[in-house]
């Protein structure tokens, strides 16, 4: 038996007659830019994280990249986020001419240690930029008494978190702006790139919109220079659709999540660690393993397709040499990058293909 990391178009085929119901009906509407769809699934996605305001764009970089320039975040400024992130971050920070500076996670969440951001705050600081990554939820709370304190923004990418709840409360509006992916590979995800920001402030909600509008209000009349990025009426459909199953799938997630962490326990391999007040999506499944190559190989001649999220830490990229952080000057996220390894995890993974992944898992492991 193989088992692929993810089948993305299991999605579609399970949905199939919804999803071409709702393409159908938005091409018969003749509305192919904003409009009703868009209107409905920003609605019913804020709703469903428990947030005021939802604003479809283009992409969960432009979300980033939107939220952080609507907040006045540019040239001088500095913004905190996770060494072991995934770049899109760090490239949102620049695209407004800011600076990331990047501080070590927690080892055993991946996310955002709250405890190394306070020495990292200078004069120049505007925001925290937590990822929920992996579909862990950040500890939150930490971080924001933190930012009140020292007057700053919380900005979370909730680009891997769709459904995570933290404390008991979904993610998506606990700090001032949460941005959000629905690359097809996310838990709700579209048939192409999309993404959205949720907020509960008003002003900050109509500030992205325009700027992702031309920097416009009213057609021809420009009051900023904006940008072109809007949630694509035909995506916002099936995002609807997808969003009606999203917590069906994402507890079909967690019963794999579960039946890993109790069949890979006592192997030598460090599993994932869940905090008490955390309910993660399981948007992946990361295990660690200082053998992680082997491992992989080995699970590849068994036919178990494995990625690895991610490879490179930002500091270590090309993109980020003018940094001047060579090797060593992050060791938990470098630590990590040469040991994290995702094993298959969706909504349409089998039974019998969670079985055969242990098998091989605990055969490799042993080897």
């Amino acid at each position: 038996m193989t088992v692929p990391f993810l089948e993305l178009g299991a999605a579609y085929h399970a949905l199939k007659a919804e999803i071409d119901a709702a393409v159908s009906r938005t091409l018969d509407s003749g509305w192919y830019i904003g409009g009703p769809e868009v209107a409905a699934f920003e609605q019913a996605f804020a709703t469903s994280v428990g947030a005021a305001h939802c604003v479809g764009v283009a992409n969960g970089l432009d979300a980033l990249h939107l939220a952080l320039r609507a907040l006045g975040i540019g040239p001088g400024d500095e913004v905190i986020t996770a060494s072991n992130s995934y770049i899109a971050t760090l490239l949102a920070i620049s695209m407004v001419g800011a600076t990331p500076v990047l501080v070590e996670p927690d080892e055993h969440t991946h996310n955002l240690d709250p405890a190394n951001i306070e020495r990292a705050i200078t004069p120049r600081t505007r925001a925290i930029l937590p990822t929920h990554l992996y579909g862990q939820p950040a500890d939150l709370d930490p971080m924001l008494e933190i930012a009140e304190r020292h007057g700053l923004k919380l900005v979370e990418d909730a680009a891997q978190a769709h459904g995570a709840r933290y404390k008991g409360q979904p993610v998506g509006a606990h700090g001032h702006v949460v941005c959000w992916s629905f690359y097809p590979s996310k838990n709700l995800g579209a048939l192409g790139d999309a993404g959205a920001v949720t907020t509960n402030d008003p002003e900050l909600a109509d500030r992205i919109r325009t700027l992702g509008n031309y920097g416009s209000h009213k057609r021809y009349v420009n009051e900023v220079r904006g940008t072109n990025s809007r949630l694509d009426p035909v995506q916002a459909a099936v995002l609807g659709v997808k969003l009606r199953h999203l917590a069906e799938w994402n507890e079909r997630r967690r019963a794999t999540a579960a039946f890993y962490l109790e069949r890979l326990a006592g192997t030598n391999l460090i599993l994932p660690a869940v905090p008490e007040w955390a309910d993660p999506c399981w948007h992946l499944f990361v295990v660690r393993s200082p053998e992680r190559d082997h491992l992989q190989e080995r699970l590849a001649e068994a036919g178990i397709q494995t990625l690895i999220h991610y490879p490179i830490p930002p500091h270590r990229q090309q993109a980020y040499a003018d940094l001047g952080l060579g090797e060593g000057a992050f060791p938990i996220a470098e630590r990590l990058a040469s040991e994290v390894l995702s094993l298959p995890i969706g909504p349409h993974l089998a039974g019998e293909q969670a079985e055969r992944v242990v098998e091989a898992v605990r055969q490799a492991a042993a080897q």
